[in-house]
């Protein structure tokens, strides 16, 4: 890819399948996610924007799974602050395309800074290739709760 666009959907769905082709076994996930442990003694996963089935936000999936080193399978994969960090330098440069909003973004910042303020939190990410997959962690079923229609089986 000899420049890359960042300024248009058009450039930022260039870059996600640049990026994903370089991933070996890449599969899209259909629903994904950054998520903090409980701040409390509540069992709860926070989850401060959650990538529902039929979503759109492909390029934030591949920039996670490039940083982590994932196929997009489903998966619950700890991530550390210098991890999301990264994913958040990575995928920063998309907000340069102000016709899309960005809010695995804004998301990932607040998870970023509440990890940083508090070591006692962890940070995961989950991703879901196939709804039918069996859930992978209390995390993965904390966001499958979250789709409409969807009850996780534990």
């Amino acid at each position: 890819m000899s420049e890359l666009d960042w300024s248009t959907p058009d450039g930022l769905a260039a870059i996600k399948d640049h990026l994903a082709a370089k991933i070996e076994g890449w599969r899209p996930p259909v629903a994904y996610a950054v998520g903090l442990s409980p701040a409390s003694s509540s069992p709860e996963w926070a989850f401060g924007h959650v990538n529902l089935p039929g979503g759109r936000h492909g390029l934030p999936a591949v920039v996670l799974a490039t940083v982590l080193k994932h196929d997009g399978s489903t998966a619950t994969l700890d991530v550390s602050l210098s991890q999301l960090a990264a994913a958040i330098e990575s995928l920063a440069p998309a907000e340069a395309c102000t016709e899309v909003d960005h809010p695995n973004l804004a998301a990932w910042r607040v998870v970023l800074a509440e990890a940083e303020s508090n070591p006692a939190r962890s940070m995961v990410a989950v991703f879901v290739a196939d709804l039918d997959d069996p859930v992978s962690s209390e995390a993965d079923g904390t966001m499958r709760a979250t789709f409409t229609g969807h009850t996780p089986e534990l």
